[in-house]
């Protein structure tokens, strides 16, 4: 029993941790700080980057040194806790609600991102890595907070009202499920969407709204644009590709965001028609997060995509994620876990 308290404590510190390495990591993407540091896991050779210095003319350059090593830790902290996790879902396999497959998915899954945070530095930011890390980090993030939210549940007790909600919702709430479901699909290839643009450089190559270059369909290259794998030896930093191809990036960007975005409030419009307290405000949590996401998505064109902005956009997609992630977890019994 203390094993399943230790797991969903550490479950909920490990989401929030989650959410702060993706963040970090957007911003260490954003700040060009990607390869800060040449090498891996260390700096120069060292755990702490304080010999930056010998090897950059500039105060700058140590500052990206920095912010990838302050990134590292981060990420390297959030392994131990997932390492912790599964290793207490072993002992505790007994127990109700406890999955060992879950742990060790989880703990699989951060292997994974500590294999393509290296290869991000060694591979010079190959788009196809930065992207793929930073889809892994979204994932762990929202298998963290889904491990929480089911432990927490299983541990609250159940009354009246919630099993009316629970039985509201098996009954009648198969549609509201089916587009949660659909939503969050479409939310994880926009999030892919989004990597790439970032990692393509592609953000800048529609500079107005609501038009691209001034056209509702602008001249783009799509044959280049979605090229996965350009070969090895190939510095990406600052990107590689022509005008036309970060166009078509950009705008398929655009399009998605519209998807996705009625996607979502077909999945709220569902979740608020007589499902209970529970998924009416987790749907109330994903409109609030779409609302700011969007906001800052057109505040970033209107000021010419400053960094703060960038930022901001970068976690307001983890935040919109894990509203997501929220609202599919109360739409579904808990017994729905394992």
């Amino acid at each position: 029993m203390k094993e399943v308290i230790w797991i969903r404590r550490l479950a909920l510190f490990g989401a929030l941790l989650a959410f702060g390495v993706v963040v970090l990591g957007g911003y260490t993407r954003l700040s060009n700080s990607g390869l800060g540091c040449p090498d891996w896991p260390g700096c120069f050779g060292h755990v702490v980057p304080t010999g930056a210095a010998e090897h950059y003319a500039t105060d700058a350059d140590v500052r990206k040194a920095w912010t990838e090593m302050i990134h590292r830790y981060f990420a390297g902290t959030l392994g131990l806790i997932i390492v912790v996790i599964a290793v207490l879902s072993i002992r505790a396999r007994r127990e109700p609600g406890v999955s060992v497959a879950y742990g060790i998915a989880l703990l699989l899954l951060v292997v994974f991102q500590g294999v393509l945070g290296m290869l991000t530095v060694t591979w010079l930011l190959k788009p196809l890595i930065v992207t793929g890390h930073l889809i892994g980090g979204l994932t762990t993030f929202a298998m963290l907070w889904w491990l929480w939210l089911s432990m927490h549940a299983r541990s609250r007790p159940v009354d009246a009202g919630s099993v009316f909600a629970g039985n509201s919702v098996i009954e009648h709430g198969g549609r509201a499920r089916l587009w949660a479901g659909l939503a969050l699909g479409a939310l994880a290839i926009q999030v892919w969407l989004g990597g790439w643009t970032s990692s393509n450089y592609a953000a800048v190559a529609c500079p107005d709204l609501p038009q691209c270059q001034a056209q509702w369909v602008p001249d783009a290259n799509f044959k280049d644009a979605f090229v996965l794998w350009r070969g090895l030896g190939i510095n990406y930093a600052g990107g590689v590709l022509d005008n036309p191809a970060r166009v078509a990036i950009h705008f398929t960007h655009r399009v998605g965001a519209m998807v996705t975005t009625l996607l979502l409030l077909l999945a709220v419009f569902f979740s608020l028609r007589g499902l209970g307290r529970a998924p009416r405000w987790a749907a109330v949590c994903v409109l609030a997060a779409l609302a700011f996401q969007l906001t800052i998505a057109a505040l970033m064109v209107l000021r010419a995509f400053p960094l703060p902005l960038a930022a901001a956009h970068n976690a307001g997609a983890a935040l919109l994620v894990g509203a997501t992630v929220f609202l599919n977890r109360k739409l579904r019994p808990v017994a729905d876990f394992r």
